[in-house]
């Protein structure tokens, strides 16, 4: 049985903030970019507890909380922090997986040093991390498939260790709100509450073929997960240059306002894999493969770098026409970003997720 362990570091961009300025400790805290489309990169917990939360607009994070403290994004301090966290990870295994500057997969099925229990070997990385960063912490989930490392790492932050058995697997998917489940955004799940699938065990209830047509290859995912299944490798590459969405339907859109209508989901997901990456970018794509497997794209390159999700919705509107779909039937859509930079407009390293 495969050994996977998720590790997440605590409101990170936040807590090395903290870490620096200890008088900002207790307090609703933000790091995010000034400006009338800045959207929230990370914030405290303190912070949380007002409905603040990654991507969300700065305007109605500071609507929400007036006290909130916003400290601008520095990125330099993240990156070293980050670096520090991946080179403990690399002395138990290679196989790690960053997803982004503040959380990746390792895959400890044959660690190169310590115990052979995952677990144990979780704990001394929780504690290595803490002595080596001044006091960061991380939270990691510990089971036999990403899925439920994932999961498992969100269950006890801050500075958590949940451990999920097979045994206990079906059980606590069946109980869990759909929302909660990784992959499905605000957007995917206000339509499957819409459809009365509130839990994972009405979301086990539901057939693939109702579920793809519903949400196109989406679905397919969401029948996954809900059964807990998951063979995904914990792969160490990386050469991502642009950070986007896409969904194959199992029954084809034939009009130009039922694709119109999965824009909205695609954008969120899209803007909020930029936010977990600290990124933007200047160029929008609309992916577009018609029935007979053509395939077009479109794109739009902006005056500024673009995050925010109803931002990128408006720009993928503009690109998704009636003219470039010319009447076909389509099987697939895709919204992407690329030109990544940060949101201020200052060029990254690509790959930016290759951190050690």
């Amino acid at each position: 049985m495969r050994k996977v362990v998720h590790v997440d570091a605590d409101a990170f961009f936040a807590s090395v903030e903290l870490r620096d300025d200890p008088s900002l400790r207790g307090k609703a805290v933000a790091v995010a970019y000034h400006g009338p489309r800045s959207v929230v990169t990370t914030a405290t917990y303190e912070a949380r507890q007002f409905g603040v939360r990654s991507a969300l607009p700065l305007k109605t994070a500071l609507a929400r909380c007036p006290h909130l403290i916003v400290i601008e994004p520095r990125m330099d301090a993240y990156r070293e922090a980050s670096r520090i966290i991946q080179g403990v990870f690399h002395e138990f295994t290679d196989l790690v997986e960053p997803l982004s500057l503040d959380e990746a997969y390792l895959d400890l099925t044959e660690p190169k040093r310590g115990p052979r229990s995952a677990t144990l070997i979780a704990q001394e990385i929780r504690r290595l991390v803490r002595d080596r960063t001044g006091g960061l912490t991380v939270s990691a989930g510990v089971s036999y498939n990403k899925l439920l490392a994932k999961l498992g790492s969100g269950m006890n932050k801050p500075d958590g260790l949940t451990v999920i058995l097979p045994d206990d697997a079906d059980a606590l998917l069946a109980r869990l709100p759909v929302g909660d489940f990784y992959g499905i955004g605000p957007v995917t799940a206000g339509k499957l509450e819409r459809m009365g699938i509130k839990t994972g065990a009405d979301l086990r209830a539901r057939s693939l073929p109702e579920l793809t047509s519903a949400f196109g290859s989406h679905g397919a995912h969401m029948y996954a997960i809900a059964r807990g299944l998951d063979e995904r490798p914990v792969d160490p590459s990386d050469d991502r240059k642009s950070v986007g969405t896409e969904d194959t339907y199992d029954t084809d859109l034939r009009t130009l306002p039922e694709m119109l209508e999965k824009l909205p989901d695609l954008s969120e997901r899209t803007s909020r894999r930029l936010t977990r990456h600290g990124l933007a970018g200047q160029v929008v794509t609309v992916k577009v493969k018609f029935a007979n497997f053509d395939l077009v794209t479109r794109q739009q390159r902006l005056p500024a770098p673009v995050q925010d999700p109803e931002e990128i919705e408006r720009v993928a509107r503009y690109l998704l026409t009636a003219d470039l779909i010319g009447g076909r039937a389509v099987r697939l859509l895709g919204v992407s970003v690329s030109a990544l930079v940060d949101p201020q407009g200052r060029n990254v390293a690509v790959p930016l997720f290759r951190l050690v």
